[in-house]
């Protein structure tokens, strides 16, 4: 190994703590929810395991909110929106001709577990 190698090492967080959930009764609900606050633009929701989801982080530019991420290895939401979806598709067209894109996300993700 070369003195100018670089290490890349994972390091999952250890906790993900979600301040506000909703749920939404469709998929087309909530990428009519997501096409809304994109601000009428394309937009992207996560799938994976039968399930879409949306979050948003909360900024780590504190040094409190820092310290909770390198120390710990937790991380805080602000928001997690989701909806059950059994099947993966790519694109989903709301009734509003809203086109909202899903990524599947890789296998690892499958694996995990969210704790209530």
């Amino acid at each position: 190994m070369s003195e100018n190698a670089v290490t890349i090492k994972y390091e999952p967080f250890k906790e993900v703590i979600v301040l506000e959930l909703s749920h939404f009764s469709t998929p087309e609900d909530m990428a009519r929810f997501t096409s809304v606050i994109a601000g009428g633009k394309s937009s992207g929701l996560y799938w994976t395991d039968g399930v879409i989801f949306l979050y948003f982080p909360v900024s780590t530019s504190t040094e409190s909110l820092a310290k909770e991420l390198v120390e710990h290895k937790r991380v805080y939401w602000a928001f997690v929106g989701y909806s059950l979806m059994p099947k993966y598709q790519p694109v989903i067209e709301t009734r509003d001709k809203m086109i909202v894109v899903f990524f599947n996300m890789p296998e690892t993700w499958k694996k995990k577990k969210l704790e209530s």
